[in-house]
């Protein structure tokens, strides 16, 4: 760690804008966080054409803070000739981290790809480029949706982190020891690299609920329950979901959690009442 670099270990994640609007807003958005001097940015990605170029932009875009950024990269749906095309272009950009996914199929493509699964994809990388990528896998701590169970997902996770992964950022949760027991069978199979915990701030109860749903992610009951009794009171809807996550983030650091990841989508002040609130 840097002596500039947050206390907390904190780190935020953009998704690629497509309006002109959305991309003058991220501007302003990336300055905020970035004066926190998080460890790094990542930026998701989008298979196929358009929204692969639209990652790229947003890499260059949120890059010129100074700031290390990580682009998301997926397999699925792409041959090895094109991401070793993305890997040179990332490498002569300066960019010297990534995120290795899987990823979904993108509707209407027929070929699943070369690489079927990401620590065949963390591989190749590491094939083709050595060492110059941090790489940062997924973990899944309530398990992946796919997975027929936890310990079989937690076998697959071990085998990203065996080929060459230097850390992992989960998909948010709001169950701490949810994290806390997907950490201990990881070390039980010998991983031994950081495990970062993502955070989703609540901002909108229904769409958490629809996201949280098709991804897998639990909403407690009794978080569900408090936030439906706010109706479209957003100013509760908030106030209440920033106590929250802070103190989930708090049990998380106070557990030995090795940093902070914030799924931002592309908000600020979210994020940073919950950052604040743990330095505070």
């Amino acid at each position: 760690m840097s002596s500039q670099e947050h206390p907390l270990g904190i780190s935020f994640e953009f998704f690629p804008p497509n309006t002109d609007a959305g991309r003058d807003k991220l501007i302003h958005v990336r300055d905020e966080l970035a004066a926190r001097n998080p460890r790094f940015f990542s930026v998701t990605y989008g298979a196929g054409g358009s929204t692969q170029a639209r990652t790229r932009d947003t890499v260059r875009s949120v890059s010129q803070s100074g700031i290390n950024t990580a682009p998301h990269l997926s397999c699925i749906g792409s041959e090895k000739a094109q991401l070793r095309d993305l890997l040179a272009q990332y490498r002569e950009e300066g960019v010297d981290s990534i995120v290795a996914l899987r990823g979904d199929m993108p509707s209407g493509m027929a070929s699943i790809g070369e690489l079927r699964y990401a620590n065949e994809l963390v591989e190749f990388i590491r094939t083709e480029t050595g060492d110059h990528f941090e790489i940062a896998v997924a973990a899944y701590p309530e398990s992946h949706p796919q997975a027929p169970n936890l310990d079989r997902d937690v076998e697959n996770f071990a085998r990203k982190m065996q080929a060459g992964a230097n850390m992992a950022i989960t998909q948010y949760f709001f169950t701490a020891d949810a994290y806390f027991h997907f950490v201990e069978k990881a070390r039980a199979l010998g991983v031994e690299q950081p495990i970062i915990p993502g955070i989703m701030p609540i901002t909108n109860y229904t769409k958490l609920a629809r996201f949280s749903d098709a991804c897998g992610a639990e909403i407690p009951r009794w978080v569900r329950k408090q936030l439906e009794s706010y109706g479209d009171d957003s100013d509760s809807i908030a106030a209440f979901g920033t106590d929250v996550i802070t103190r989930l983030c708090e049990r998380l650091l106070d557990g030995g959690a090795p940093g902070l990841h914030f799924y931002t989508l592309n908000q600020a002040a979210p994020v940073l009442k919950v950052v604040d609130n743990l330095v505070s």
